[in-house]
Formats: structure tokens, C-alpha cells, sequence
């Protein structure tokens, strides 16, 4: 669960990248946020990651206070929500399999369990037949999908992707849309930054949007099936 309540981010340029902003995100929803570019999205998500601290206002994510959290609190409250991001960052000296078995080892999960849980997560994506492959020999979209089972294989309660389809083709975007939707019906809280309109116009979801640091509309959208 996320919740805003009145907040604000200035940086000490002066810039006012979020104003006010108040809302709820329940656990389990599935939803984008949308802007152009310097509305407050990446501030937002930001803070919600706790790389960033809210000049005023409230913060809960996951049942913990942002606003209030100590430094050495923060990794546990990382371990909760993965995180996919637009240029996938793979290591391109690690196989597909070694990719996602890093962020287990990275929370220290022992060597019976990665090995139980990675081949899972790849299957549940798709790559079954890629784990030994490196990521040059994939394609953008199997690059993301490695980019998902990384984010996916702790198990966490939220996955956020910052425009995670801004570097594939539409068909592989869709397919990734598709993909998150999958996960979503299992219960996972998926939150997704983009500036893609056809794609959230695709799915019937929850849209907020963001201008100038302002939520100006926090509506759920009709996807093109039911309209």
C-alpha cells in the first residue's frame, strides 16, 4: 500500500517537482502514472523508493513511514518492491540465469533456494529456454522480461516499472503489458511510470496523472475492448 498525504518536493534549485499531493494506492492495484516530461513522475517515484525525502508531508509505503525512516531502514524497505527500469541494467557479463539469481544472493538467500526459485521465475516469463544465454544475444524485449524475473524473484509485494517499455517494439511492449497483468491477478501491487497513452488506453486500469507536480486526475481508464 501507498499513501501520500499533502506531499511536497522542492529541491535546492528551487525547483517544485511534486505539490500537495495526496493519494492512496491499495494493495493488489494495478496503476499507471502518466505526465509529460518534468510533471513530478520520477520525483514521485523517487520518493516512493526513498532515494528522495518529501520536503513536507506524509509517507507510507508498505505499513512503513518514509518521512520518518532511518538510512539503515531503507534496504528493508527495498526488499519489499522490485523495481524494472527502462534500460534494463543487466550485467552483461552474467548469464540470464546468473542476472536473477544476483539479486537473491544480493538479500542473501542460500544456494537450494536460488536454485529452486530462478528456473520458476524464468518459466513464469517466459525465458525457460534463455537461462545460459547472455544478454547481448537477447532481444530488447527478452531483455526486459530478465529485467521482471530480477525484479520478481524475491517475491516482493510491488513491482514498479519506470517506463519499462520505452526501449521495445509495440508487439513486445504489449506482450510486457500482458505479462505484469499476469502478475498482478496473483496479487502483486504493480505501479507503472510512462508517457505511452496507447498503451494505458489498452488496458482498463487505474490512471493517475501528474502536471507540474500536481495530481490532476486520478481516474480508471476504459481499455479498447470495452469501448
Amino acid at each position: 500500500m501507498i499513501e501520500f498525504r499533502n506531499v511536497s518536493k522542492v529541491y535546492s534549485t528551487g525547483t517544485h517537482a511534486l505539490n500537495k499531493a495526496s493519494l492512496t494506492i491499495e494493495k493488489g492495484e494495478f496503476v499507471f502514472i502518466v505526465g509529460s516530461s518534468g510533471a513530478g513522475k520520477s520525483t514521485f517515484l523517487k520518493l516512493i523508493m526513498r532515494e528522495e525525502i518529501p520536503t513536507s508531508g506524509t509517507i507510507i509505503v508498505n505499513g512503513m513511514q518514509l518521512d520518518k525512516m532511518k538510512r539503515r531502514q531503507v534496504p528493508m524497505l527495498r526488499r519489499t518492491m522490485g523495481i524494472v527500469f527502462q534500460d534494463f541494467r543487466l550485467i552483461d557479463k552474467m548469464t540470464v540465469y546468473d542476472n536473477v539469481a544476483f539479486a537473491m544472493r544480493a538479500i542473501g538467500a542460500s544456494p537450494k533456494a536460488i536454485k529452486k526459485r530462478v528456473p520458476y521465475i524464468l518459466e513464469l516469463v517466459g525465458l525457460e529456454g534463455k537461462s545460459h544465454n547472455y544478454p547481448s544475444e537477447l532481444s530488447g524485449g527478452e531483455q526486459q522480461r530478465v529485467g521482471l524475473a530480477r525484479a520478481l524473484v524475491n517475491n516482493p509485494k510491488m513491482i514498479i516499472a519506470d517506463e519499462p517499455t520505452g526501449n521495445i517494439d509495440p508487439e513486445m511492449s504489449f506482450e510486457i503489458m500482458e505479462l505484469l497483468s499476469e502478475i498482478n491477478k496473483r496479487g502483486t501491487t504493480i505501479l507503472i511510470v510512462t508517457h505511452e497513452h496507447e498503451l494505458v488506453e489498452n488496458f482498463g486500469r487505474r490512471v493517475i496523472t501528474i502536471d507540474k507536480g500536481v495530481v490532476v486526475d486520478d481516474t480508471m481508464s476504459v481499455s479498447a475492448s470495452e469501448s
